[in-house]
């Protein structure tokens, strides 16, 4: 959830202006962090345009509002202990909700779905989540609940991303991580992002950084969605994207060095040597990696380094969990020299 980091000394004059452009989230506590008070505020383009640091981070629920924690919490009225145990976890893509349901709860569909709407009474959709399908990542969808559509749009990071579920891969879980990359790049800087999808990485960086991005992306229909989200986000980005329709490993051979190359590299696919080719400060390489098996990715990552004839420094950082022991990870490879 989003917060405004704020010095102690304006907290109050920057409390009450919230308040009065109704962005202030009264029912979380603010915390402090240092010499910083973090407030607690709503998702809206507009705190971006405040002039302080915006941060994607949980805030304790005052006691008294505290009626709906999350879903466990509220089907625990109608689930046993038992049943509440298989519970997954669910995404909010837009007003669109995404949910695994195992066999164990398949007879508590309707259960679910009254759940998920007392804690996002927003929602339009709710969807059952199926399996990836195809080179492109796309899962298949059923829906459960609502209007009879995958397609949405979705807020973050003060940008606004349509995205269609059918047609295309979106993750909402690496909010955090496009807003840490935003915050390392540097005005001035060019930047190369293959893999690009319906460009989250893209909007977000050009959103704070005034910078010349080329993202790649091959599915079609997800770059045509990236099309409508650089028209409709124009009027709030600072830097500007180019984006190529294209498969990367034809693309990028033909494309020049960049500062930073970003690739949110899809499972599966091995793109180290050609995206660490294009960089000449820094990568940051996306991959899935078995916890066992980290310092093994990270010590390929100086190999390969070593063969391109450049000294690289490494950093591995868990990104979020795929499957038992099994985590997302980002490579922050800074590229001396």
């Amino acid at each position: 959830m989003p917060v405004l980091k704020v010095p102690k000394r304006e907290a109050e004059p920057v409390k009450r202006k919230l308040k009065k452009l109704n962005l202030y989230d009264g029912k979380r506590r603010p915390g402090i962090e240092g010499d910083f008070v973090l407030l607690p505020i709503f998702e809206d383009e507009t705190v971006y345009s405040l002039g302080y640091e915006v941060l994607d981070i949980e805030l304790p629920l005052r006691p008294e509002r505290q009626i709906y924690k999350n879903l466990e919490s509220v089907l625990a009225e109608r689930l046993t202990p038992e049943e509440l145990k298989h519970l997954r976890r669910y995404d909010v893509i837009g007003d669109i909700a995404v949910i695994q349901i195992p066999p164990e709860l398949e007879h508590r569909v309707d259960d679910i779905v009254w759940g998920l709407r007392k804690v996002h009474p927003f929602l339009k959709v709710v969807a059952k989540k199926g399996f990836h399908e195809g080179a492109f990542r796309i899962r298949d969808y059923s829906i459960i609940w609502g209007e009879k559509r995958l397609e949405t749009v979705h807020k973050e990071n003060g940008v606004e991303i349509k995205v269609d579920l059918s047609k295309a891969f979106f993750n909402p879980r690496m909010k955090g991580e496009r807003y840490r990359l935003a915050q390392l790049v540097r005005d001035g800087e060019r930047i190369l992002i293959p893999f690009a999808g319906v460009l989250p990485y893209a909007l977000v960086i050009a959103r704070y950084r005034k910078v010349k991005i080329t993202a790649v992306e091959l599915n079609r229909e997800a770059y045509e969605l990236g099309l409508e989200n650089i028209e409709l986000n124009r009027k709030r980005l600072k830097g500007e994207i180019e984006f190529i329709h294209g498969d990367a490993f034809e693309v990028l051979p033909e494309l020049p060095t960049y500062d930073r190359v970003i690739s949110p590299t899809p499972r599966g696919v091995d793109a180290l040597a050609l995206t660490l080719s294009k960089a000449e400060r820094w990568l940051h390489y996306y991959d899935f990696v078995h916890e066992a098996e980290i310092e093994d990715f990270r010590r390929r990552i100086i190999e390969e380094c070593s063969r391109q004839g450049k000294d690289c420094e490494v950093r591995v950082k868990k990104v979020s969990d795929f499957k038992p022991h099994v985590f997302k990870v980002c490579a922050d490879v800074r590229i001396k020299g």
